[in-house]
């Protein structure tokens, strides 16, 4: 039976990592290609407003949940607040690379604006959808060693240490909603999330390929050429939105759940690899 519920021995482990730029380290740092390096830049740019958003909208809620669960939005966010302190500074080498990340910027920041004045359920569904986006994501990104494996090491290691720890408080904003709206019909409740995840998929798709196209513009890279190749590295080759469909489908099933797919194995396996375990403290 598929799992229905976060693992009883769950851990959600805040690791206070800082990553430097590795000296040397070119313009288009995803191994030299100018499409995977302008998706990527551009989800950057969106990550430290968007994952301050997404502390807000769940720690609303962490006096009103069970202990546990508020023990867990404690640590998911501390993680965030880690994740977005690197990203800014990975956003800084973006910007030091000769890129204007002013109008990704003033599209994320407008739509959390919008976002803001909704209710704070509403909020939090919101939170829950792009969260979801997030782990599949994560999933892919550890599963698959190739993805990262012509990038400098330090790139390489801040990225995939986002994603062990987004699978690790990928259920973090679900069990909160669940819980909030436990009162609501079943049927009402997966009508309304499953509403939610589909116009929050289409404007995350269509904001950062707009945003990507605009930095690969600002490479000379334009017009049928540029829409061409961006499609064939999401769609085709390593076709990163191609391969997360089966999981982003997954979302819109009556009882799902993020831990149906337990996927911690990836984690240890890649903090070995890129040394990334947060060390023991000493006792």
């Amino acid at each position: 039976m598929a799992r229905t519920a976060t693992p009883a021995d769950l851990v959600i482990t805040p690791r206070n990592r800082r990553f430097e730029d590795t000296p040397g380290r070119v313009r288009w740092w995803m191994g030299g290609n100018a499409f995977a390096t302008a998706w990527h830049n551009a989800l950057s740019v969106t990550f430290p407003a968007g994952e301050t958003f997404f502390i807000e909208s769940v720690r609303r809620f962490q006096k009103d949940v069970p202990p546990e669960l508020a023990a867990q939005i404690k640590d998911f966010a501390r993680q965030e607040a880690f994740h977005t302190r690197e990203h800014n500074a990975f956003n800084a080498r973006v910007i030091a690379d000769g890129y204007d990340v002013s109008r990704a910027l003033k599209t994320v920041e407008e739509s959390l604006a919008q976002a803001r004045e909704g209710h704070p359920v509403a909020q939090l569904s919101i939170t829950v959808s792009l969260e979801h986006f997030t782990a599949i994501f994560a999933h892919l990104a550890l599963k698959d060693r190739t993805l990262y494996a012509d990038t400098d090491r330090e790139s390489q290691r801040m990225w995939l240490w986002h994603a062990i720890e987004e699978i690790e408080h990928k259920s973090v904003a679900f069990d909160t909603y669940a819980h909030v709206m436990r009162e609501v019909k079943p049927i009402k409740r997966w009508a309304i999330r499953c509403a939610v995840f589909a116009r929050v998929s289409r404007d995350f798709i269509v904001k950062r390929w707009r945003e990507s196209l605009d930095l690969l513009a600002q490479d000379g890279i334009k017009g049928v050429r540029a829409r061409a190749r961006l499609a064939w590295y999401l769609w085709g080759r390593p076709g990163i939105l191609r391969r997360v469909l089966p999981a982003w489908l997954a979302y819109f099933q009556p009882g799902f759940h993020p831990w149906q797919i337990d996927d911690r194995n990836l984690i240890a396996d890649t903090e070995t690899r890129l040394d990334l375990a947060e060390p023991v403290a000493a006792e």
